[in-house]
């Protein structure tokens, strides 16, 4: 089955520390359709992707979350050096209004030429992608500025073929096989004739990624993240620190921990760690995380996280 990943390239908020770049990730659906989606380029972005394995031009898309300088100033440099190493096919940008005046005034006053069309796709709440393999929806969160949460939604995928059975039916081997896959009805030199679909396991269920913008803690954000695989959330702050964090508009540990519990999510992914958390002291976050939902994990820049097919009942 195809790999689905989320690689963290800024796990910081505010400002860029010797630990932790702002904010940015990649979710990696190379096997799924040979291209990488962004979520925020922060300034600096481009450097942390030279540590990884991506690499630019199969970036396809890039979503913003909402449009503070620690979430785009590094838009710019990204999309140039995409052109400057090849990147000949078209980006879809999306983001709340105004992201294509920024990316527009930044290239044109840099006399910056590219090699490819970007399209930009201005988000308001509902469905902001919808094709074969995958469905994208958006919702407003509780920032200081407008800022959106994405629920990022795979199909199912078809079931496989059960060899045994055709086996068992005494079907030879050949292209019979791939017409029985498609779930065509075929009928064999003998006479004897087979559905498809009675030699089809059950479809396999898609997987669930919602990546959660700056935010207070808002009803909005349970329709995004309910029964995701994985949440991304941001934990600027600790529970000691829930005042402060409401007049931020930010959120705290243990509120991400809730929702999360609430939604019956699989994983919790803490990011946005404020700069006054490290070493030690971050993992005290995961720590008291996990006494609301267990399977949390404050992640660190360049982490990777597989996300697993959930196992067909």
């Amino acid at each position: 089955m195809a790999r689905m990943e989320i690689q963290f390239l800024g796990t910081g908020a505010g400002s860029p520390s010797r630990s932790r770049n702002v904010s940015s990730l990649a979710l990696k659906l190379l096997d799924e359709r040979n291209e990488v989606w962004l979520f925020d380029c922060g300034e600096g972005t481009q450097h942390q992707i030279l540590r990884t394995a991506i690499r630019p031009r199969k970036i396809s898309k890039i979503f913003i979350t909402h449009l503070h300088g620690d979430h785009i100033f590094g838009l710019p440099g990204l999309l140039a050096s995409r052109s400057n190493q090849g990147g000949t096919e078209p980006l879809t940008i999306y983001g709340p209004k105004g992201i294509a005046d920024f990316v527009k005034t930044s290239l044109r006053i840099t006399q910056t030429h590219l090699a490819y069309a970007i399209n930009f796709v201005t988000v308001q709440p509902g469905v902001v992608l919808d094709d074969a393999t995958f469905t994208v929806t958006a919702d407003y969160l509780d920032h200081r500025i407008t800022c959106f949460g994405y629920r990022v939604f795979e199909k199912p995928h078809p079931g496989e073929l059960l060899i045994d059975k055709v086996r068992a039916a005494n079907i030879p081997s050949g292209p019979v096989y791939a017409q029985l896959k498609a779930g065509k009805t075929v009928t064999l030199p003998d006479g004897r004739t087979f559905n498809g679909a009675d030699f089809i396991g059950a479809a396999q269920p898609g997987r669930t990624v919602t990546i959660f913008g700056d935010t207070r803690q808002v009803d909005r954000e349970l329709a995004l993240a309910q029964d995701a695989d994985v949440i991304v959330h941001e934990s600027t702050f600790d529970g000691a620190d829930a005042k402060l964090a409401r007049r931020y508009f930010h959120s705290t540990d243990l509120e991400a921990a809730q929702l999360a519990q609430r939604a019956h999510a699989g994983q919790l992914l803490l990011n946005h760690i404020s700069a006054r958390y490290v070493g030690k002291v971050a993992r005290e976050l995961q720590k008291e995380a996990r006494t609301v939902f267990k399977n949390t994990r404050v992640v660190s820049d360049l982490d990777e996280i597989d996300i697993p097919f959930r196992k067909v009942k």
